[in-house]
């Protein structure tokens, strides 16, 4: 299987950032990690064999990226809303750097972001936030209320994270017109903490006419053999 590991230094985020890339062609996908997670994780965790069959065929191209979470949300050390702000200097890197990185590695426009619980959380916001650049977003046992990492406070970098926010408030026609192309995938346990939270951003995307797919399973469901199955199903097409 054909693979790259990539690094450059991000004018965004002023430090070295690492990127992962699987496969040569297809639907580009982008992997973000877990809390405890790198661009490795989905190596690590053979990922990339369990959607080998995909890769090989040249189906899909995967890039899996590092994450800014000790700088950021799970930096306990500055005030939340410094928390935020460098996590909208995470995004920044993703939009400015790696999404034209992954153009000029494949031409292929369609473009799948996806992440298992932090991991989805990264996707998800970043899907959300520009909701141009992703056509499908596949989120598996994530938390989007960001504020629950912050005790509760909010500022306006904060609500900027907070897909579970701002989409109660999204009201730009061309936005909704966007979202109301995406493929929206939220996969969650019923077992898992972060269910009701799932339900809720479901709801609140259908009142706004944004179509979505709530995918539920029994138990906890919070471990990769579930999002295993979970991903060959949305991506790879297999149950």
């Amino acid at each position: 299987m054909h693979q790259e590991q990539h690094r450059w230094t991000s004018p965004a985020l002023g430090r070295d950032m690492d990127i992962m890339v699987f496969g040569k062609s297809g639907a580009k996908l982008l992997v973000f990690p877990t809390t405890l997670g790198s661009q490795r994780e989905w190596y690590d965790r053979h990922m990339h064999q369990v959607l080998g069959d995909h890769l090989e065929k040249g189906w899909i191209q995967m890039f899996c990226v590092d994450h800014a979470h000790g700088d950021s949300w799970y930096n306990k050390t500055i005030h939340p809303g410094a928390r935020a702000w460098r996590h909208l200097q995470y995004d920044r890197y993703i939009r400015d750097e790696v999404v034209p990185f992954m153009n000029r590695c494949n031409p292929t426009p369609f473009t799948i972001a996806a992440g298992a619980s932090f991991g989805a959380y990264h996707a998800v916001c970043f899907a959300f936030r520009h909701p141009t650049l992703i056509n499908r977003v596949i989120g598996m046992s994530g938390l989007y209320d960001i504020s629950e990492m912050t005790g509760g406070y909010t500022d306006a970098n904060v609500y900027a994270c907070n897909p579970s926010a701002f989409m109660r408030t999204e009201h730009d026609p061309e936005r909704i017109a966007a979202f109301q192309t995406q493929d929206i995938i939220l996969t969650i346990g019923r077992g898992d903490p972060s269910f009701e939270n799932n339900q809720e951003l479901s709801a609140t995307l259908w009142q706004k006419k944004i179509g979505n797919a709530l995918r539920v399973s029994d138990g906890h469901a919070h471990d990769w053999p579930y999002w295993e199955k979970v991903i060959r199903r949305y991506i790879g097409g297999h149950d």
